[in-house]
């Protein structure tokens, strides 16, 4: 997929301007053809050089560019002349898909295995144990309540079926996830 089309895609403009934040986000939007150095890209963008060099640098850092360095012979000056290889961003997103689902993974495991009680003045959820040693009354003086949280459970089990589909990935089951827990 050429660097156009890639980004075109508002899924890998939000994971870019994420990665280099909005000051860095030029850079990111506008990679050029070929090795470039950060100088060329500050005065061509307008931008401020460690604006430039910053942005770089976390795409370096994300594999979404590489850079080699040439050393004036005359000053002993380094030029780093880079190169921008977006062909590596669906891969990215890819993991960055998984390390969500695991994430999610996780907290519903959480969800589902503690009992939480809510102080609504508060705006604040206790765990079992957290609300017993509170004697179930809430800072306020008022009685904790007992919170139902199957709503996020089915939530969190929505989303996880649609990330699931998206990357083609079995429904794993309890055993599957003890199995790799002990690995």
């Amino acid at each position: 997929m050429a660097f156009e089309e890639l980004l075109e895609d508002p899924v890998v403009q939000t994971y870019l301007h994420e990665l280099v934040g909005p000051r860095g986000m030029p850079v990111a939007a506008a990679p050029p053809d070929g090795e470039v150095t950060d100088e060329e890209l500050a005065e061509d963008l307008d931008l401020e050089l460690n604006d430039v060099r910053r942005a770089l640098f976390i795409l370096y850092e994300n594999d979404l560019a590489t850079y080699r360095r040439l050393r004036d012979e005359d000053s002993g000056w380094l030029t780093y002349l880079w190169t921008f290889e977006y062909e590596n961003i669906p891969e990215k997103l890819e993991a960055e898909m998984h390390k969500v689902m695991r994430a999610l993974e996780d907290r519903r495991e959480y969800e589902q295995d503690n009992e939480f009680y809510l102080c609504e003045n508060e705006g604040v959820r206790y765990e079992f144990a957290e609300a017993m040693d509170f004697g179930f009354e809430c800072p306020d003086g008022s009685a904790m309540e007992p919170m139902d949280n199957d709503h996020l459970v089915e939530a969190m089990d929505r989303r996880l079926a649609e990330l699931r589909a998206e990357l083609n990935v079995d429904t794993e089951t309890d055993a599957d996830l003890e199995a790799e827990a002990e690995v």
